[in-house]
């Protein structure tokens, strides 16, 4: 009975929280799971798994997507997000798309030796997907091994927005203050940043003033929805498990791969900077590394590449103390970046899911923790992204115990 009873009060504190403004109505869900083949049956019915547990995970779904999980008979408790929560002052910190575009304005403006701004496309409402690439030598970028780091595929993570932006703007300022380790990497690399790919979702969840939980980008759909999951979309092995077909659900893959300007825009980009060798997604949250395959539960089958993401993930693991997986341990899920960084330009790539772990329920604090957060998410980040770029060159590097890591 007290377990119900505790039950009951996390459940009602969890809904007094939350932001909900959205058609179709929507419900969380706990839902009984004890492995990565029932998470897998969970996320193929379309809902969005929000944080995962040794019995159980939390999602959030349409009613179709509830039902669909009573079938499976594995639903324990489900409410409807009705509540809204208002945005904290303290969150102030986090960049809107106006901000976003302020901040990078001002980068270049301070440092045009060092940074190139410029857009990798527009968005469904025609906002600029801004891009910025940082080199001490931008005349002969093309030439030289290239990392990238992105965030804001989901609308609701902004924490994932600012640290590319905060790394930019760090590797931009110790280069010029004479860093010697800053020096000698930017000297030897070339550096993209795409700090919001989905900035009109991005703009969506904030603009009333209220936390929406929006995930999806703002496309409409045929059916008066609107949104598709940008990180459904890429084309790779596109709508072959942990994804949905229907327009209401969180993880609506669009109607073919790359349907959308954003996951366009964002292939482009790639495809015409031959020299990326290494990626990084962020997203939120659970403080997880992932890495190919999300859509198979088989590893790569080329063992070399296997383990140099393996070796790579678990050693960046020892700085932010994140768990490195490969990410269909987790649940399946396809049409994602990272798989087809891998599987169509054989980057290694990465998705780092920030902090925090979990709250235990999925609620809003998941995605919504808070400025104070910031600070350390990105100091205890910092030696990954720095990892990343240093075996830019060659990532097999890592594969070699007699590395010297640049001073």
């Amino acid at each position: 009975m007290k377990a119900r009873i505790a039950l009951a009060s996390m459940t009602f504190l969890f809904l007094a929280s939350l932001a909900r403004a959205q058609d179709p109505e929507l419900y969380w869900m706990k839902i009984h799971a004890t492995d990565k083949f029932q998470r897998s049956a969970i996320a193929n019915t379309g809902v969005s798994i929000e944080t995962t547990r040794e019995d159980f995970v939390v999602a959030t779904g349409t009613l179709e997507e509830k039902k669909a999980i009573e079938k499976l008979g594995w639903l324990e408790t489900s409410f409807v997000l009705t509540e809204e929560m208002d945005f904290p002052s303290e969150d102030e910190t986090y960049h809107n798309y106006t901000e976003l575009t302020e901040k990078i304005q001002e980068l270049q403006k301070t440092y045009p030796r060092l940074l190139k701004v410029g857009s990798a496309g527009k968005t469904v409402e025609g906002r600029e997907i801004w891009t910025l690439r940082i080199s001490g030598d931008l005349d002969h970028a093309d030439n030289l091994p290239a990392a990238i780091y992105m965030g804001g595929h989901h609308a609701r993570e902004h924490l994932s927005v600012e640290l590319p932006l905060y790394y930019a703007e760090y590797f931009l300022s110790e280069y010029t203050k004479g860093n010697p380790r800053i020096v000698a990497l930017m000297n030897g690399r070339d550096i993209h940043i795409i700090p919001a790919v989905n900035p009109d979702g991005l703009e969506f969840d904030v603009a009333s003033g209220r936390y929406k939980l929006w995930r999806k980008n703002r496309a409409r759909n045929g059916n008066g929805t609107y949104g598709v999951d940008l990180n459904r979309n890429y084309g790779y092995q596109w709508g072959t498990g942990g994804s949905s077909n229907s327009p209401n659900s969180e993880t609506y893959m669009g109607p073919r791969p790359f349907s959308e300007p954003e996951t366009q825009a964002i292939k482009n980009y790639i495809d015409t900077h031959q020299n990326i060798t290494t990626l990084l997604s962020f997203h939120t949250f659970s403080e997880l590394i992932l890495y190919p395959w999300g859509y198979s539960y088989d590893g790569i089958s080329v063992a070399r590449d296997q383990q140099v993401h393996k070796v790579m993930a678990e050693k960046m693991a020892e700085w932010n103390h994140y768990t490195a997986q490969q990410a269909s341990a987790l649940y399946q899920a396809s049409g994602d970046t990272v798989d087809w960084a891998y599987g169509t330009h054989k980057i290694i790539a990465f998705t780092f899911e920030l902090d925090p772990r979990n709250n235990g329920w999925g609620g809003a604090d998941g995605f919504y923790p808070g400025a104070g957060v910031i600070p350390e998410v990105e100091r205890k980040n910092l030696e990954p992204v720095l990892y990343m770029l240093e075996y830019a060159d060659n990532p097999y590097r890592v594969l070699d115990f007699n590395f010297s890591p640049v001073p």
